[in-house]
C-alpha cells in the first residue's frame, strides 16, 4: 500500500475525529446559550469571551473531580460502559462525506475517512451497538433507578431504531445505493432528497431525537422519576464521556440528515464555482455549506428541548410503534408503486 495513501487517510482520521469532538464540546456551550436566549436570561459569560472556555473549563473540572465507584460486582464493566457509549458515538462519523475532494501535491485528497458501498448499513451497526454501553453502564451500576433507566434507554433506541430504518428503505430504493457519498453526488445543486421523501425525513428525525434521548425522548434519564437516569452512579470524566457521547450523537446524527436529506456538501451554483474558482475553492464552501446545514439541525435540537415537555412513557411507544412503523411501510408502499409506474411508462415510451 502506498506510504502517502496511509499518510493521507491517517490526517483525514485524526482531522475528522478532532472536529467531532471539538463540535460536541462546543455543542454543550451552544446548548446554553441557546436555552438562555430563549428564557430570556444571558448564559456563560465569566470563562473567556461570551463564555467560550466554558467547554473547556467542564472538561478540566470533570478532570479533577474526585472519583467515586459504587458498592457493585460488575466493576470491570461498569468501567467499560462509558467507553463503549463514547467509542461508538466517535466511530460513526468515518464514513460521513465532508466534501467531494481537493487537489494538493498532485494528488486527489478524499474528503471521507474512508468510503465503502454499505455506508449506511455501517451506521446503523454502530449505532446499534451504542446501546450495549448504556446498558452495561446502568446494570454494572448496581443501582434500580440507574437499571431502570438503562432498560428505558435500550428498549426506546430498539424500537425506534425500526422506524427509522423502515424510512430509509423508501429513500434506498429512490437512490439505488448505500453508499453515502454516491447519495450525496446525486444531490448536486437544490436536487435533495428532502423533496422526494418529505415523509422518509419526518420519521427519520423523530426517531433521530429518540436515538440520541434528546428531549421529549428523554425518559432514560428522567431526574424527576429516576434521579439521573443510567449514569446516576457514574461521576467524574465516566459520566463526562456519557455526556460528551449524546452531544457527539446529536452532531453525527444532524450530519448524516444533511447528507441524507439536504444534498449533503452541495449547494446551488458549484458546478460554476469548480469551472471559475477551482475545485479547491469549491470545496472549502462545500465544507462551509455541510457544516451550516448540521449547524441547523443542532440548533433545532436544542429548540425542541427547551420548547416542548417529555412524554410519558406509554406515549413514547405508542409513537414509535403504533404509528412511525406504519407511516414507514405505507411511505415504502408508496415509493415503490411510484418507481414501478416510473419503469412501466419508460418500457412502453410514455
Amino acid at each position: 500500500m502506498d506510504s502517502a495513501f496511509i499518510i493521507e487517510k491517517s490526517v483525514v482520521i485524526i482531522v475528522v475525529f478532532a472536529i467531532t469532538m471539538v463540535m460536541a464540546m462546543y455543542s454543550t456551550w451552544a446548548e446554553r446559550k441557546v436555552a438562555a436566549f430563549l428564557q430570556d436570561r444571558v448564559g456563560p459569560n465569566r470563562a473567556g469571551w461570551g463564555g467560550l472556555f466554558q467547554p473547556l473549563a467542564d472538561g478540566l473540572k470533570l478532570f479533577s473531580k474526585e472519583e467515586f465507584e459504587p458498592n457493585t460486582p460488575n466493576r470491570f464493566l461498569f468501567f467499560v460502559g462509558p467507553g463503549i457509549a463514547m467509542a461508538t458515538a466517535l466511530m460513526t462519523s468515518a464514513v460521513i462525506p465532508w466534501g467531494d475532494r481537493f487537489h494538493l501535491f498532485g494528488r486527489d485528497i478524499l474528503l471521507q475517512a474512508t468510503d465503502i458501498d454499505v455506508a449506511i448499513l455501517y451506521v446503523f451497526g454502530i449505532v446499534s451497538v451504542g446501546v450495549y454501553g448504556i446498558m452495561i453502564g446502568g446494570w454494572a451500576s448496581n443501582n434500580k433507578f440507574s437499571l431502570m433507566g438503562a432498560i428505558r434507554a435500550a428498549s426506546q433506541m430498539v424500537s425506534y431504531e425500526v422506524a427509522m430504518g423502515l424510512s430509509i428503505v423508501a429513500l434506498l430504493m429512490m437512490t439505488g445505493t448505500l453508499s453515502l457519498k454516491e447519495i450525496s453526488a446525486q444531490q448536486a445543486g437544490m436536487n435533495w432528497n428532502v423533496f422526494y421523501q418529505p415523509l422518509s425525513f419526518l420519521i427519520f428525525l423523530i426517531c433521530a431525537f429518540a436515538e440520541t434521548n434528546r428531549t421529549p425522548f428523554d425518559l432514560a434519564e428522567c431526574e424527576t422519576e429516576l434521579i439521573g437516569g443510567y449514569h446516576t452512579e457514574y461521576s467524574s470524566m465516566k459520566m463526562g464521556f456519557y455526556l460528551f457521547a449524546e452531544y457527539a450523537n446529536m452532531f453525527i446524527s444532524s450530519t448524516i440528515l444533511a447528507v441524507l436529506f439536504f444534498g449533503g456538501y452541495n449547494y446551488p451554483g458549484m458546478s460554476w464555482v469548480v469551472e471559475n474558482w477551482g475545485v479547491n475553492i469549491a470545496n472549502v464552501f462545500g465544507i462551509a455549506a455541510l457544516f451550516a446545514k448540521l449547524c441547523g439541525f443542532i440548533f433545532f435540537y436544542m429548540w425542541v428541548r427547551w420548547t416542548i415537555p417529555r412524554f410519558r412513557y406509554d406515549q413514547l411507544m405508542h409513537l414509535g410503534w403504533r404509528i412511525l412503523i406504519p407511516l414507514s411501510i405505507v411511505n415504502i408502499m408508496i415509493t415503490g408503486i411510484v418507481i414501478l409506474r416510473g419503469e412501466i411508462a419508460t418500457y412502453l415510451g410514455f
